[in-house]
């Protein structure tokens, strides 16, 4: 049976039901963060393209998410259960984040070099993992159990909205005349590209200073405060905490970890070359400097938009539908949409068509970005929400490190160095993903000794 944490959270009190405004308020910082990373997401793999990257390496070039992610978000989730400062538990985490994430996206397109804008990007994930999960703990503390869905759903909207802005911002521009679709700088990046860095920087941090202000972490109690402090401090006891958390992990997150090894494998596939891909398959060319190419970009904005657009539209649909039908169904309808739409996506060459395959991606991604936290936050100790939100957190970034690892090889051995190829395997990934959804079994499936370890803690 899983060991009980010594330490106490706001969830060991009864939490009252809180408004829907309040649960937004709640989660607008979400936005900022999500802008931040729609910027990456687009804008990478093309900078590091301007720069001089060759298209085999990109997987190596995209390594700081995954590594900062395993090396960070497990200590700051973990020191987040512990902090009792004056200013919250979680807040002092994603606000400080959010400073230096607004900083480097300042810099980033200043780039003069593949190196300068590997190193900014190693920094910025560093800033937005200190920000991420902290986060999601806080929305977990603040809420009574039957309200996390929506908690968490409410931030696949706001996932949704800030990558889609993020992605739109360039074409937005262009489209009122303000910048040139492919003018340049002398590092060959385009203005368009500096213009949506600026907006997000300022994005980042307005927002979650908006949550901050809006909304306030209920304190701790006198109780919950003298344990924490009187836990075993500094990091070597941080270090035992997590240990003791991965020896205990519950069966349910075990359960998740085939699902989210497929389908953020498949995403980051995507995310890398999709540019590549539209480049070839709507503009007929594979050249950097081309103006095909500089188009091939701002597409890529318009379309990773508008499979933003759908996913925060369909985030509160989706809840109702967890309500009616259970999240796993949800879940498995979900992913299997994505990847059929990834897997028709390189056939399609009019723009016009590239609708159909980004309705089942968005739906696909509000579902990651929600109904997953949901499943995971129905079967973890109350009390070590922040340790188990850090750690599920290397679901996500230990696929995304082996892919940056091993694809270089595929890319080449595999796949004829044909980014179209890519896309179709993360298609093909989405849809084992749905399949192993019908692996998980959420507490009320458990037998009776593993829902009791499920609960321990709670």
């Amino acid at each position: 049976m899983a060991s009980s944490s010594t330490l106490s959270t706001p969830a060991a009190r009864a939490r009252p039901a809180l408004s829907f405004w309040h649960i937004l308020n709640m989660n607008v910082g979400f936005f900022g963060l999500q802008y931040s990373f729609g910027l990456q997401q687009t804008n990478m793999s093309p900078i590091y393209s301007y720069l001089g990257a060759d298209a085999d390496k990109l997987p190596y070039l995209w390594l700081a998410g995954p590594l900062t992610g395993l090396l960070v978000q497990p200590l700051v989730g973990a020191f987040s259960d512990r902090t009792t400062s004056r200013w919250g538990r979680r807040t002092p985490y994603f606000l400080g984040g959010a400073l230096v994430c607004s900083i480097c996206l300042l810099a980033m397109p200043f780039s003069s070099a593949v190196w300068m804008a590997a190193s900014l990007l190693w920094i910025l994930d560093a800033a937005n993992n200190v920000t991420m999960e902290p986060y999601r703990a806080f929305v977990s503390d603040q809420l009574p159990p039957a309200q996390v869905p929506t908690g968490f759903l409410t931030q696949s909207f706001f996932t949704g909205l800030g990558i889609t802005l993020a992605n739109f911002t360039p074409s937005v521009l262009v489209y009122l005349g303000l910048l040139s679709a492919t003018a340049r700088s002398a590092n060959n990046i385009p203005y368009t590209t500096y213009a949506a860095f600026f907006i997000g920087a300022a994005v980042s941090i307005g927002a979650i200073l908006y949550s901050v202000l809006k909304v306030r972490e209920q304190p701790l109690d006198a109780a919950a405060v003298a344990a924490i402090r009187a836990a075993p401090g500094g990091v070597g006891a941080t270090l035992r905490e997590i240990g003791s958390a991965l020896r205990h992990m519950p069966p349910v997150m075990r359960q998740m970890g085939l699902m989210m090894f497929f389908n953020w494998y498949g995403i980051f596939c995507y995310w890398q070359y999709i540019t590549l891909c539209l480049a070839r398959t709507i503009f007929n060319t594979a050249d950097q400097q081309s103006d095909g190419f500089a188009q091939a970009q701002l597409l890529t904005g318009q379309v990773n938009g508008t499979y933003n657009i759908v996913t925060f539209l369909s985030a509160f649909v989706l809840a109702v539908l967890v309500r009616r039908v259970g999240a796993k169904a949800v879940h498995l309808g979900s992913l299997a949409l994505a990847g059929l739409g990834l897997l028709a996506l390189p056939g399609l060459h009019d723009p016009r068509l590239l609708l159909a395959p980004m309705l089942g991606l968005g739906i696909g991604w509000a579902s990651m970005m929600g109904t997953t936290y949901g499943l995971l936050a129905s079967g973890i100790p109350k009390a070590r929400t922040g340790v188990y939100m850090g750690i599920f957190n290397l679901f996500i970034v230990v696929p995304m490190l082996l892919q940056t690892l091993t694809f270089s090889w595929i890319y080449t051995n595999l796949l004829a160095s044909r980014p179209e190829n890519v896309i179709r395997l993360a298609g093909a990934l989405f849809l084992a993903a749905a399949a192993a959804v019908l692996l998980i079994r959420t507490p009320g499936q458990l037998p009776a000794a593993e829902a009791n370890e499920t609960s321990a803690g709670n």
